[in-house]
Protein backbone atom coordinates (compact mmCIF):
# COMPACT_ATOMS: atom_id res chain seq x y z
CA UNK A 1 0.00 0.00 0.00
CA UNK A 2 1.38 3.38 -1.03
CA UNK A 3 1.28 5.63 2.01
CA UNK A 4 2.65 8.91 0.78
CA UNK A 5 3.24 11.01 -2.26
CA UNK A 6 4.14 14.59 -2.81
CA UNK A 7 3.73 17.25 -5.45
CA UNK A 8 6.91 19.01 -6.47
CA UNK A 9 5.18 21.35 -8.89
CA UNK A 10 1.61 22.57 -8.68
CA UNK A 11 0.90 25.40 -11.07
CA UNK A 12 -2.08 27.73 -10.99
CA UNK A 13 -2.83 29.91 -14.00
CA UNK A 14 -4.81 32.35 -11.83
CA UNK A 15 -2.17 32.65 -9.13
CA UNK A 16 -1.69 36.38 -9.79
CA UNK A 17 -5.38 37.26 -9.43
CA UNK A 18 -6.90 38.22 -6.11
CA UNK A 19 -10.35 36.98 -5.14
CA UNK A 20 -13.03 39.69 -4.91
CA UNK A 21 -12.99 43.48 -5.26
CA UNK A 22 -16.03 45.48 -4.15
CA UNK A 23 -16.43 49.02 -5.49
CA UNK A 24 -18.83 51.31 -3.61
CA UNK A 25 -19.35 54.99 -4.48
CA UNK A 26 -22.07 56.08 -2.02
CA UNK A 27 -22.51 55.97 1.75
CA UNK A 28 -25.24 53.35 1.43
CA UNK A 29 -23.04 51.38 -0.94
CA UNK A 30 -20.21 51.38 1.60
CA UNK A 31 -22.48 49.86 4.24
CA UNK A 32 -23.61 47.19 1.78
CA UNK A 33 -19.99 46.45 0.94
CA UNK A 34 -19.14 45.98 4.62
CA UNK A 35 -21.96 43.48 5.02
CA UNK A 36 -20.58 41.47 2.12
CA UNK A 37 -17.01 41.67 3.41
CA UNK A 38 -18.09 40.45 6.82
CA UNK A 39 -19.41 37.25 5.19
CA UNK A 40 -16.73 36.97 2.51
CA UNK A 41 -13.50 37.70 4.34
CA UNK A 42 -11.33 37.65 1.20
CA UNK A 43 -13.29 40.51 -0.38
CA UNK A 44 -11.53 43.89 -0.53
CA UNK A 45 -13.49 47.15 -0.56
CA UNK A 46 -12.54 50.12 -2.76
CA UNK A 47 -14.12 53.54 -2.12
CA UNK A 48 -13.44 57.06 -3.52
CA UNK A 49 -11.17 59.16 -1.32
CA UNK A 50 -13.92 61.72 -0.63
CA UNK A 51 -15.38 59.19 1.84
CA UNK A 52 -12.04 58.67 3.57
CA UNK A 53 -12.17 57.54 7.19
CA UNK A 54 -10.06 55.60 9.66
CA UNK A 55 -11.68 52.33 8.60
CA UNK A 56 -8.73 50.02 7.84
CA UNK A 57 -10.96 47.51 6.05
CA UNK A 58 -11.41 49.93 3.14
CA UNK A 59 -8.97 50.96 0.41
CA UNK A 60 -9.58 54.60 -0.50
CA UNK A 61 -8.56 55.69 -4.00
CA UNK A 62 -7.93 59.15 -5.40
CA UNK A 63 -8.32 58.47 -9.13
CA UNK A 64 -11.65 58.49 -10.94
CA UNK A 65 -13.84 55.39 -10.86
CA UNK A 66 -13.27 55.08 -14.61
CA UNK A 67 -9.50 54.85 -14.13
CA UNK A 68 -9.78 52.60 -11.08
CA UNK A 69 -11.98 49.99 -12.73
CA UNK A 70 -9.33 48.81 -15.19
CA UNK A 71 -6.73 47.51 -12.66
CA UNK A 72 -9.51 45.97 -10.57
CA UNK A 73 -11.03 44.30 -13.64
CA UNK A 74 -7.64 42.88 -14.59
CA UNK A 75 -6.42 42.03 -11.10
CA UNK A 76 -9.38 40.25 -9.49
CA UNK A 77 -11.26 37.05 -10.25
CA UNK A 78 -14.55 38.73 -9.26
CA UNK A 79 -15.74 42.35 -9.26
CA UNK A 80 -18.78 43.56 -7.30
CA UNK A 81 -20.02 47.03 -8.22
CA UNK A 82 -22.55 48.78 -6.00
CA UNK A 83 -24.00 51.32 -8.42
CA UNK A 84 -26.16 51.38 -11.54
CA UNK A 85 -26.00 48.60 -14.12
CA UNK A 86 -25.70 51.05 -17.01
CA UNK A 87 -22.72 52.78 -15.43
CA UNK A 88 -20.99 49.44 -14.82
CA UNK A 89 -21.51 48.37 -18.43
CA UNK A 90 -19.95 51.60 -19.69
CA UNK A 91 -17.01 51.27 -17.30
CA UNK A 92 -16.10 47.65 -18.06
CA UNK A 93 -16.85 47.55 -21.81
CA UNK A 94 -13.41 48.86 -22.93
CA UNK A 95 -11.71 46.03 -21.01
CA UNK A 96 -13.72 43.02 -22.20
CA UNK A 97 -11.79 40.14 -23.80
CA UNK A 98 -13.74 36.87 -23.76
CA UNK A 99 -15.60 34.54 -21.40
CA UNK A 100 -12.44 32.54 -20.72
CA UNK A 101 -10.51 35.55 -19.40
CA UNK A 102 -12.98 38.15 -18.13
CA UNK A 103 -13.68 38.20 -14.38
CA UNK A 104 -17.07 37.61 -12.83
CA UNK A 105 -18.91 40.92 -12.53
CA UNK A 106 -22.03 41.42 -10.43
CA UNK A 107 -23.97 44.63 -9.86
CA UNK A 108 -25.92 45.65 -6.75
CA UNK A 109 -28.26 48.63 -6.54
CA UNK A 110 -27.90 51.24 -3.80
CA UNK A 111 -30.64 49.68 -1.66
CA UNK A 112 -29.44 46.09 -2.16
CA UNK A 113 -32.81 45.07 -3.55
CA UNK A 114 -31.26 43.29 -6.53
CA UNK A 115 -28.00 41.41 -7.08
CA UNK A 116 -27.42 41.07 -10.84
CA UNK A 117 -25.10 38.60 -12.56
CA UNK A 118 -23.62 40.80 -15.28
CA UNK A 119 -20.55 39.15 -16.82
CA UNK A 120 -18.95 35.67 -16.93
CA UNK A 121 -21.94 33.98 -15.36
CA UNK A 122 -20.74 30.44 -15.96
CA UNK A 123 -16.99 30.16 -16.46
CA UNK A 124 -16.20 33.18 -14.30
CA UNK A 125 -18.62 32.15 -11.55
CA UNK A 126 -20.78 35.29 -11.52
CA UNK A 127 -24.01 33.29 -11.24
CA UNK A 128 -22.74 31.38 -8.23
CA UNK A 129 -21.43 34.56 -6.59
CA UNK A 130 -24.74 36.33 -7.28
CA UNK A 131 -26.66 33.66 -5.39
CA UNK A 132 -24.19 33.78 -2.50
CA UNK A 133 -24.27 37.58 -2.18
CA UNK A 134 -28.06 37.71 -2.57
CA UNK A 135 -28.32 35.28 0.34
CA UNK A 136 -25.99 37.46 2.46
CA UNK A 137 -28.00 40.63 1.74
CA UNK A 138 -31.43 38.97 1.62
CA UNK A 139 -31.75 40.39 -1.91
CA UNK A 140 -33.33 39.18 -5.13
CA UNK A 141 -30.79 37.43 -7.38
CA UNK A 142 -31.07 38.25 -11.09
CA UNK A 143 -29.61 35.62 -13.41
CA UNK A 144 -30.44 35.68 -17.11
CA UNK A 145 -28.26 32.96 -18.67
CA UNK A 146 -30.52 30.64 -20.64
CA UNK A 147 -29.24 27.38 -19.17
CA UNK A 148 -29.97 28.59 -15.66
CA UNK A 149 -33.44 29.99 -16.27
CA UNK A 150 -34.38 26.84 -18.20
CA UNK A 151 -32.74 24.59 -15.58
CA UNK A 152 -30.80 22.65 -18.15
CA UNK A 153 -27.13 21.75 -18.72
CA UNK A 154 -24.75 24.70 -18.94
CA UNK A 155 -22.50 23.43 -21.71
CA UNK A 156 -19.53 25.60 -20.74
CA UNK A 157 -19.75 24.76 -17.04
CA UNK A 158 -20.50 21.07 -16.61
CA UNK A 159 -16.92 19.97 -15.88
CA UNK A 160 -15.63 23.09 -14.15
CA UNK A 161 -15.59 21.74 -10.61
CA UNK A 162 -13.41 18.83 -11.74
CA UNK A 163 -11.01 21.00 -13.80
CA UNK A 164 -12.10 19.37 -17.03
CA UNK A 165 -10.89 21.15 -20.17
CA UNK A 166 -13.01 22.00 -23.20
CA UNK A 167 -11.10 20.83 -26.26
CA UNK A 168 -13.03 22.83 -28.88
CA UNK A 169 -14.40 25.98 -27.29
CA UNK A 170 -15.59 27.28 -30.67
CA UNK A 171 -18.54 24.85 -30.52
CA UNK A 172 -19.82 25.89 -27.09
CA UNK A 173 -22.18 28.64 -28.29
CA UNK A 174 -23.65 26.45 -31.02
CA UNK A 175 -24.35 23.43 -28.78
CA UNK A 176 -25.54 25.68 -25.93
CA UNK A 177 -28.17 27.13 -28.29
CA UNK A 178 -29.29 23.62 -29.20
CA UNK A 179 -29.56 22.76 -25.51
CA UNK A 180 -31.79 25.68 -24.51
CA UNK A 181 -33.88 25.31 -27.69
CA UNK A 182 -34.69 21.69 -26.77
CA UNK A 183 -32.98 20.23 -29.83
CA UNK A 184 -31.92 16.61 -29.60
CA UNK A 185 -28.42 16.19 -28.13
CA UNK A 186 -26.42 13.00 -27.70
CA UNK A 187 -24.16 12.43 -24.70
CA UNK A 188 -21.21 10.04 -24.57
CA UNK A 189 -18.86 9.53 -21.60
CA UNK A 190 -16.18 6.87 -21.20
CA UNK A 191 -14.07 8.36 -18.38
CA UNK A 192 -14.06 11.14 -15.82
CA UNK A 193 -16.12 11.83 -12.72
CA UNK A 194 -19.66 10.51 -12.96
CA UNK A 195 -21.43 12.97 -10.65
CA UNK A 196 -21.23 16.07 -12.88
CA UNK A 197 -24.97 15.65 -13.37
CA UNK A 198 -27.76 13.55 -11.89
CA UNK A 199 -27.98 10.94 -14.61
CA UNK A 200 -31.54 10.03 -13.63
CA UNK A 201 -32.65 13.57 -14.40
CA UNK A 202 -30.98 14.52 -17.64
CA UNK A 203 -32.95 17.10 -19.64
CA UNK A 204 -35.54 15.46 -21.85
CA UNK A 205 -33.70 16.49 -25.03
CA UNK A 206 -30.43 14.82 -23.95
CA UNK A 207 -29.87 11.11 -24.49
CA UNK A 208 -26.92 9.01 -23.31
CA UNK A 209 -25.44 6.76 -26.01
CA UNK A 210 -23.51 3.59 -25.25
CA UNK A 211 -20.91 3.93 -28.02
CA UNK A 212 -19.39 7.06 -29.45
CA UNK A 213 -20.41 6.09 -32.96
CA UNK A 214 -24.02 6.43 -31.83
CA UNK A 215 -23.53 10.19 -31.93
CA UNK A 216 -23.30 10.03 -35.72
CA UNK A 217 -27.02 9.32 -35.91
CA UNK A 218 -29.03 12.04 -37.65
CA UNK A 219 -31.23 11.98 -34.54
CA UNK A 220 -28.72 14.25 -32.80
CA UNK A 221 -28.20 17.84 -33.91
CA UNK A 222 -25.36 18.23 -31.43
CA UNK A 223 -23.48 16.24 -28.83
CA UNK A 224 -21.43 16.29 -25.65
CA UNK A 225 -18.39 14.01 -25.52
CA UNK A 226 -16.52 13.35 -22.26
CA UNK A 227 -13.39 11.37 -23.03
CA UNK A 228 -9.60 11.31 -22.83
CA UNK A 229 -9.42 9.77 -26.31
CA UNK A 230 -8.88 11.70 -29.52
CA UNK A 231 -12.01 12.29 -31.61
CA UNK A 232 -10.88 11.65 -35.17
CA UNK A 233 -14.25 11.70 -36.94
CA UNK A 234 -14.51 15.22 -38.40
CA UNK A 235 -18.31 15.37 -38.73
CA UNK A 236 -18.71 14.17 -35.13
CA UNK A 237 -16.22 16.72 -33.80
CA UNK A 238 -17.87 19.57 -35.69
CA UNK A 239 -21.20 19.11 -33.92
CA UNK A 240 -19.81 18.32 -30.48
CA UNK A 241 -18.37 19.95 -27.40
CA UNK A 242 -15.52 17.70 -26.29
CA UNK A 243 -14.59 17.66 -22.61
CA UNK A 244 -11.23 16.34 -21.40
CA UNK A 245 -11.38 14.93 -17.84
CA UNK A 246 -8.11 14.82 -15.92
CA UNK A 247 -7.94 11.04 -16.04
CA UNK A 248 -4.40 10.14 -17.11
CA UNK A 249 -1.18 9.77 -15.12
CA UNK A 250 1.92 9.61 -17.29
CA UNK A 251 4.83 7.73 -15.70
CA UNK A 252 8.40 8.64 -16.66
CA UNK A 253 11.60 6.66 -16.19
CA UNK A 254 14.74 8.56 -17.13
CA UNK A 255 18.39 9.27 -16.48
CA UNK A 256 19.76 12.32 -14.67
CA UNK A 257 20.61 14.00 -17.98
CA UNK A 258 17.41 13.20 -19.91
CA UNK A 259 16.34 16.47 -21.55
CA UNK A 260 12.91 18.07 -21.55
CA UNK A 261 12.88 17.75 -25.36
CA UNK A 262 13.39 13.97 -25.11
CA UNK A 263 10.61 13.72 -22.52
CA UNK A 264 8.26 15.84 -24.65
CA UNK A 265 8.92 13.79 -27.77
CA UNK A 266 8.40 10.51 -25.92
CA UNK A 267 5.13 11.55 -24.28
CA UNK A 268 3.80 13.06 -27.51
CA UNK A 269 4.54 9.88 -29.45
CA UNK A 270 2.98 7.61 -26.83
CA UNK A 271 -0.20 9.68 -26.63
CA UNK A 272 -0.59 9.97 -30.40
CA UNK A 273 -0.02 6.27 -31.00
CA UNK A 274 -2.58 5.37 -28.34
CA UNK A 275 -5.20 7.92 -29.38
CA UNK A 276 -5.01 9.86 -26.09
CA UNK A 277 -5.35 13.59 -25.44
CA UNK A 278 -2.57 15.49 -23.66
CA UNK A 279 -5.27 17.73 -22.16
CA UNK A 280 -6.40 14.79 -20.01
CA UNK A 281 -3.05 14.45 -18.23
CA UNK A 282 -3.62 14.92 -14.51
CA UNK A 283 0.04 14.65 -13.50
CA UNK A 284 3.45 13.37 -14.48
CA UNK A 285 4.84 10.68 -12.16
CA UNK A 286 8.30 9.29 -11.50
CA UNK A 287 10.84 8.10 -8.95
CA UNK A 288 12.03 10.41 -6.19
CA UNK A 289 15.78 10.33 -6.77
CA UNK A 290 16.53 12.52 -3.77
CA UNK A 291 17.12 15.67 -5.78
CA UNK A 292 15.50 17.37 -8.73
CA UNK A 293 15.97 16.12 -12.29
CA UNK A 294 16.32 19.25 -14.41
CA UNK A 295 14.78 17.95 -17.65
CA UNK A 296 11.68 16.62 -15.90
CA UNK A 297 11.18 19.80 -13.88
CA UNK A 298 11.56 21.92 -17.00
CA UNK A 299 9.05 19.83 -18.94
CA UNK A 300 6.43 20.03 -16.18
CA UNK A 301 6.92 23.76 -15.68
CA UNK A 302 6.69 24.49 -19.39
CA UNK A 303 3.50 22.44 -19.76
CA UNK A 304 1.91 23.51 -16.45
CA UNK A 305 1.70 19.92 -15.19
CA UNK A 306 2.05 18.75 -11.58
CA UNK A 307 4.93 16.36 -10.89
CA UNK A 308 4.25 13.52 -8.48
CA UNK A 309 7.22 11.55 -7.12
CA UNK A 310 7.35 8.25 -5.23
CA UNK A 311 10.10 6.63 -3.21
CA UNK A 312 11.64 3.35 -4.40
CA UNK A 313 10.04 1.63 -1.40
CA UNK A 314 6.60 2.79 -2.51
CA UNK A 315 7.20 1.72 -6.10
CA UNK A 316 8.40 -1.71 -5.05
CA UNK A 317 4.95 -2.32 -3.53
CA UNK A 318 3.26 -1.97 -6.94
CA UNK A 319 2.72 -5.01 -9.14
CA UNK A 320 3.67 -4.25 -12.74
CA UNK A 321 3.60 -6.34 -15.93
CA UNK A 322 7.08 -5.36 -17.11
CA UNK A 323 9.61 -5.21 -14.26
CA UNK A 324 13.28 -4.77 -15.15
CA UNK A 325 16.22 -6.30 -13.29
CA UNK A 326 18.51 -3.69 -14.84
CA UNK A 327 16.36 -0.81 -13.57
CA UNK A 328 16.23 -2.52 -10.19
CA UNK A 329 20.02 -2.67 -10.09
CA UNK A 330 20.52 1.04 -10.73
CA UNK A 331 17.39 2.59 -9.20
CA UNK A 332 16.56 0.26 -6.34
CA UNK A 333 13.16 -0.52 -7.84
CA UNK A 334 12.37 -2.72 -10.81
CA UNK A 335 9.80 -0.31 -12.29
CA UNK A 336 9.53 3.45 -12.48
CA UNK A 337 7.22 4.52 -15.30
CA UNK A 338 4.60 1.76 -14.89
CA UNK A 339 4.76 1.61 -11.09
CA UNK A 340 4.58 5.38 -10.52
CA UNK A 341 1.65 5.88 -12.89
CA UNK A 342 -0.23 3.00 -11.25
CA UNK A 343 0.58 4.24 -7.76
CA UNK A 344 -0.79 7.68 -8.59
CA UNK A 345 -3.89 6.61 -10.49
CA UNK A 346 -4.87 3.62 -8.34
CA UNK A 347 -6.41 2.56 -11.60
CA UNK A 348 -5.51 0.65 -14.75
CA UNK A 349 -2.34 0.61 -16.81
CA UNK A 350 -3.55 1.42 -20.32
CA UNK A 351 -0.15 1.92 -21.99
CA UNK A 352 2.62 -0.43 -20.77
CA UNK A 353 6.08 1.11 -20.67
CA UNK A 354 7.36 2.26 -24.02
CA UNK A 355 11.15 2.44 -24.37
CA UNK A 356 12.97 5.32 -26.02
CA UNK A 357 16.65 4.31 -25.88
CA UNK A 358 18.91 5.16 -24.33
CA UNK A 359 17.35 7.11 -21.47
CA UNK A 360 13.53 7.26 -21.40
CA UNK A 361 10.51 5.05 -20.68
CA UNK A 362 6.89 6.21 -20.71
CA UNK A 363 3.77 4.48 -19.36
CA UNK A 364 0.18 5.69 -18.90
CA UNK A 365 -2.47 4.73 -16.35
CA UNK A 366 -6.11 5.80 -16.16
CA UNK A 367 -8.08 6.59 -13.03
CA UNK A 368 -11.05 4.31 -12.39
CA UNK A 369 -14.15 6.37 -11.60
CA UNK A 370 -17.03 4.92 -9.62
Amino acid sequence: MVKQRRFILKLNENINKKDIAIVAITKKGIEIAKRIQKALSKAEIYVPEKFKSSDSSIVFFSESVTNKIEPLFQGYASLICIFSLGAVIRLISPHLKDKKNDPAVIVIDDTAKFVISTLSGHLGGANELTLKVADILNSIPVITTAADVNKTIAIDLLGKKFNWVIDNFENVTKVSAMMVNDERIGLYQDTGEQDWWNMDKLPKNVKMVKTITGLLSSEYRGSIIITDKLVTNKSMAEKSVIYRPKSLYVGIGMHWNTSKETIKQGITKVLEENNLSSKSIKAITSLDKGKRVAGLDEFCTENKLPLLLFSKTELNEIDVPNPSDLVGKYEGTSSVSEASSLAASKGTLIVPKQKFPPDLTVAVSRVIYQ
